[in-house]
C-alpha cells in the first residue's frame, strides 16, 4: 500500500459569503507529482495556501506528512517548501546570501547549511553566479535560486504553484527539467498547480481538476483523457487568405461545433461532435468560398478534457494575469510565506 504524504477531508475555505474552496477530500502519495489544475479563481492556490499553513481552513481537515495542519503547524511547515508564482528574493543581495538567510530561518548551522548551499548551486548548475546579485539576473536565472530556496530545508514535499508563469519557452522548459530531476533524484512529493496543459501531461502522475472550489475529476493524465468521448478534434489548414472572419463566424456557428481556435492565419483547431460533423463543416466551408489545404485528426489534449468537464479555457485568464503583473508589479509579500491575498 502507498504512503500517503497529503490528505485531505471534507476541507473548505470562506470569504464571507464567497467559498473559495468547498468540501474538497483528496490523497497524494509519497513520492508523485500531483497536479492541480482549474480556471483562476478555482480554488488552487487556495488550497495550497492553507496546506502550507499560510490560511486556516474554515471547515474540513488535513495532514501534511503526518501532521494536522491546524494542530501541528510548526511540525508541517518543517517538512515543506514552497515555490510560488512570485518570486521570494532579494535583488540586493547575491543568490549565496539570499540562500543563507532562508537557511537561517530553519535554524540550521552555517556549517551544515554552506555545504547545503554548494549542493543547490551546483543543482541548478548555478555555481558561477553564486555570489551576483539576484537583480542581476535574467527571470529564468531567478526562477532556479526561486526554487531552490525552497529546498534549502531539505522538505519532504514541495509545493510548486505556478512555478513558469511569466517564463520564456526556453525558461519554463529548464524548470521543468528541474522539477522532474528533483522528484526522480531525492524522491519528493510535489504538488503543481499550472495553467500549462503540456507541462502537467510531462510531469504530473495524477491530476486533479478544480472548478469553482470543488474537485470535478481526479486521475492520471491517460485516463482523464479517455474522459473526452463523442468529441473529435481536428486541425484544419486553410490557404491564404481564406481564413476570414466571415468564414470563421460560419464555422462557429455550426451546431455540431464545439470549440473553434484560431492557431494563426491558416490553421484552426476544432471540436466537434457527431460523425458526421467534418463532413458538414466542409460543405460549408467549400459552399463559402473556403479552400481547405489538409486536415489533421488530433488525439485529446487535457486541454480537452479541460473543456468537456468545465467548459471554458484558461488561457485567456492567465494571459490576464501575466499583464496584471507586469503593469502593476507583483503583489507584496511577507518574507519566507509568499502570502497572497487573491482567491486562486
Amino acid at each position: 500500500m502507498d504512503e500517503i504524504a497529503i490528505s485531505t477531508k471534507n476541507l473548505t475555505k470562506k470569504f464571507g459569503d464567497f467559498t473559495a474552496v468547498d468540501d474538497v477530500s483528496f490523497e497524494v502519495r509519497t513520492g508523485e507529482i500531483f497536479g492541480f489544475l482549474g480556471p483562476n479563481g478555482a480554488g488552487k492556490s487556495t488550497t495550497i495556501r492553507m496546506l502550507c499553513t499560510l490560511s486556516r481552513p474554515t471547515s474540513g481537515s488535513a495532514k501534511v506528512a503526518g501532521f494536522d495542519i491546524v494542530k501541528q503547524d510548526g511540525e508541517v511547515r518543517k517538512h515543506i517548501g514552497l515555490v510560488s508564482e512570485k518570486l521570494i528574493m532579494y535583488n540586493d543581495l547575491t543568490a549565496r546570501e539570499n540562500l543563507r538567510l532562508f537557511g537561517k530561518l530553519y535554524d540550521i548551522p552555517t556549517s551544515n547549511l554552506n555545504k547545503r548551499i554548494d549542493e543547490l548551486l551546483g543543482f541548478v548548475r548555478m555555481e558561477k553566479w553564486a555570489d551576483a546579485r539576484i537583480g542581476t539576473f535574467s527571470t529564468g536565472m531567478k526562477q532556479r535560486i526561486n526554487v531552490i530556496r525552497a529546498m534549502v530545508n531539505q522538505p519532504e514535499i514541495l509545493f510548486l504553484d505556478e512555478p513558469t508563469l511569466g517564463l520564456d519557452p526556453q525558461s519554463s522548459v529548464e524548470i521543468r527539467e528541474m522539477v522532474g530531476k528533483i522528484n526522480k533524484e531525492n524522491g519528493t512529493t510535489m504538488i503543481l498547480t499550472t495553467h500549462m496543459m503540456v507541462e502537467a501531461d510531462l510531469l504530473c502522475d495524477r491530476i486533479g481538476i478544480i472548478d469553482k472550489g470543488k474537485i470535478v475529476a481526479l486521475d492520471t493524465p491517460s485516463n482523464l483523457k479517455k474522459i473526452v468521448s463523442g468529441t473529435d478534434t481536428a486541425l484544419f489548414q486553410f490557404d491564404i487568405p481564406n481564413l476570414t472572419p466571415t468564414l470563421m463566424s460560419t464555422i462557429r456557428f455550426l451546431d455540431c461545433i464545439s470549440s473553434t481556435q484560431q492557431e494563426d492565419e491558416t490553421h484552426v483547431k476544432v471540436r466537434a461532435k457527431g460523425d458526421d460533423c467534418f463532413d458538414l463543416m466542409i460543405d460549408t466551408i467549400r459552399k463559402n468560398g473556403g479552400k481547405i489545404k489538409g486536415v489533421h485528426n488530433l488525439e485529446p489534449t487535457l486541454e480537452d478534457v479541460f473543456i468537456h468537464i468545465t467548459g471554458r479555457e484558461v488561457k485567456d485568464e492567465v494571459s490576464d494575469r501575466v499583464k496584471t503583473q507586469a503593469h502593476h508589479g507583483p503583489p507584496g509579500h511577507r518574507m519566507g510565506g509568499g502570502q497572497r491575498t487573491g482567491r486562486g
